[in-house]
C-alpha cells in the first residue's frame, strides 16, 4: 500500500497542507498527517488549526514518500527538530522519495539532501539551498532524483499532482487533474 506522510509543523503554510493532502487522497493514496511537536492540533500561519493524525515520536518509518509544507515559521521548527532531520536522513539513505514545497526545502538543505541536486523555493529562500550545494532552477515544480521540490502556495497543486504521478503514475495524475478541472 502506498504511504506518504506529510509533517506540519506550527506556522505551516495551509494551502500547501490542505491541497497536497486532499489531491493525494483523491487518488487514494493513504495520507497520515505528523506533528513535529509534542501536540496534534498545530495552528499554521494563517490561523488555521489543522489536527494531525499523530505526532512524530509515534509515526514509523514505513512511510514511501515523505513531504513538506512550507511557511516560514513552520520551516524554522521542522529545522529545529532533530529527529525529523534524522528521519529524512534515513529515508533519503533508504532511497525513498521526499518532497518540499516553498521554504521547506531549506529543511532537506539542512539535512544535507540537495548536493548536486536541481531543486527550486519560495523566492528569498536560495542562499541556503546554494550554500548546501544545490543547484537552483526556476521551475514550479523541479524533480531530481529522489528529490521533488515546488515553489508556494500557488504551485501547490501542480506539485500535489506531480506527487500522484510518482506514486500511481501518468494516468491517474491526468485523470485527476480533468476531474478536478485542473485542465
Amino acid at each position: 500500500m502506498h504511504q506518504v506522510d506529510i509533517f506540519l509543523a506550527q506556522g505551516f503554510e495551509e494551502i500547501e497542507l490542505v491541497t497536497v493532502v486532499d489531491i493525494l487522497r483523491r487518488a487514494n493514496i493513504n495520507t497520515r498527517l505528523i506533528a513535529v511537536a509534542d501536540h496534534t492540533a498545530v495552528t499554521g500561519a494563517h490561523q488555521i488549526t489543522i489536527e494531525a493524525d499523530l505526532i512524530l515520536q509515534q509515526a514509523g518509518s514505513e512511510a514511501q514518500m515523505l513531504v513538506l509544507p512550507g511557511g516560514g515559521p513552520g520551516t524554522q521548527a521542522m529545522m529545529a527538530s532533530a529527529e525529523l532531520i534524522s528521519r529524512l536522513k534515513a529515508h533519503f539513505a533508504a532511497g525513498r522519495p521526499i518532497a518540499a514545497i516553498c521554504a521547506a526545502p531549506m529543511v532537506l538543505a539542512k539535512a544535507d539532501l540537495l548536493r548536486e541536486n536541481k531543486a527550486t523555493c519560495f523566492p528569498g529562500c536560495e542562499a541556503p539551498l546554494l550554500t548546501a550545494g544545490a543547484i537552483i532552477s526556476g521551475g514550479d515544480v523541479v524533480v531530481d532524483g529522489l528529490i521533488t521540490t515546488s515553489r508556494g502556495p500557488g504551485t501547490a497543486a501542480a506539485f500535489a499532482f506531480e506527487l500522484v504521478r510518482q506514486i500511481k503514475g501518468e494516468a491517474i495524475a491526468q485523470a485527476l487533474r480533468t476531474e478536478m478541472l485542473f485542465d
